[in-house]
């Protein structure tokens, strides 16, 4: 059993890193998402300054009241692009970090494109 969790561990890290290491080269901003079992959020990173210039997680209260995770990963990535736009931001590139591109993170992902990012 403990070699199994080794496995999914190691995977996981591997993922992490052959998606990571492309966008790292880039001199863009890149659009980092953590996944919970309960909560989703996405930050956009400056990586040259080493700064978060934009937040924003299902744990807010604007998001409590909706009960379906799709929808409020979808709003999620709304709002942050509705404060990416104040900021001036429009284009980024999606780190999905460790996480396959499937549910939660591709309504995320959809959210912040109709909000008005480009990626």
């Amino acid at each position: 059993m403990l070699n199994e969790c080794k496995k999914t561990i190691v995977k996981r890290e591997r993922r992490a890193l052959r998606v990571r290491a492309p966008i790292k080269k880039r001199e863009v901003l890149r659009l980092s998402v953590f996944r919970s079992a309960k909560h989703i959020s996405a930050q956009i990173i400056n990586d040259q300054k080493h700064e978060t210039i934009v937040g924003v997680g299902s744990y807010e209260k604007d998001f409590r009241n909706i009960k379906d995770r799709k929808e409020v990963a979808k709003q999620v990535g709304l709002m942050l692009a509705k404060v990416a736009k104040e900021k001036n931001i429009d284009t980024v590139v999606f780190d999905r970090g460790r996480y396959k591109y499937h549910g939660r993170l591709a309504a995320l992902a959809d959210g912040a494109r109709e909000g008005g990012l480009l990626f």
